[in-house]
């Protein structure tokens, strides 16, 4: 059963054998089309070690735009934007980072460019690949993107990963269903707070998730609905989407 949203979510830390407790943040902020404001108080109370966006800033300014973003949360930029077709990656300074990546996706004629915001980090003796995506609305591209994804993930030469983003579809989806065969759905694994994302005046599906390879400990994910700092109404304003939130621990390298 899902634990009471009010119940502790462990706080990042590093532990003496060199493993990590990270906080990780997956959100869709709609191209910070709504409160700004609201949106960074969201990002900044959950206080994630990682952030996974999806619909960053993507025209006119948009690397500027993604700072001010992070700047106000306390973080910085890891990588993606524009330059990964909207996913994109923010960090705290605990993060140690090994290299990033934006990638691409095939392009479908007549559909939006996808793409995946990537990246190898270190906390501690902890050692994380981590990518943020936003998958395609039809059927049949998503399901290929899925695969991608975890292909993705198996070539970047880490043994823990952890991905995230706005999926388009609910768990009984094919696609989610492919993602949670070769991943921890962590919200399946460690149920927290709340579980529907969308749409934050009605919440009533998960299209949002986060995900982690099998040796990462799953300690808490869902919806921070009830966090101190996180507050209905700046949820509501924020973006179109609720947030997901999850704590996991890292085995040392």
């Amino acid at each position: 059963m899902p634990t009471s949203p009010s119940s502790t979510l462990p706080d990042s830390r590093t532990e003496p054998d060199g493993s990590a407790v990270i906080r990780v943040l997956s959100y869709n902020i709609r191209s910070m089309r709504d409160d700004t404001a609201a949106l960074a108080r969201t990002i900044a109370a959950c206080a994630p070690d990682l952030v996974l966006v999806q619909e960053a800033p993507r025209f006119f300014r948009w690397r500027k735009k993604l700072a001010r973003l992070a700047r106000a949360a306390d973080l910085v930029i890891l990588s993606g934007g524009g330059s990964a077709a909207g996913p994109a990656l923010l960090c705290s300074l605990r993060a140690t980072v090994e290299r990033t990546e934006d990638v691409l996706l095939p392009l479908t004629p007549g559909l939006h460019r996808r793409g995946f915001a990537t990246a190898v980090v270190r906390f501690g003796g902890a050692r994380v690949g981590v990518l943020s995506c936003h998958l395609s609305l039809q059927t049949d591209e998503r399901y290929a993107q899925g695969g991608m994804l975890l292909d993705r993930l198996a070539g970047m030469g880490v043994e823990h990963a952890v991905a995230g983003g706005d999926l388009n579809e609910r768990p009984g989806g094919r696609t989610f269903r492919r993602l949670a065969e070769g991943l921890q759905d962590c919200w399946t694994a460690k149920p927290w707070g709340g579980e529907n994302t969308s749409t934050p005046d009605d919440p009533h599906q998960r299209i949002d998730a986060i995900f982690a390879t099998s040796g990462i400990e799953v300690l808490g994910c869902g919806v921070p609905s009830d966090l101190p700092g996180v507050s209905a109404a700046d949820l509501r304003a924020a973006t179109d989407h609720l947030p997901v939130l999850a704590a996991l621990r890292v085995p040392a390298a």
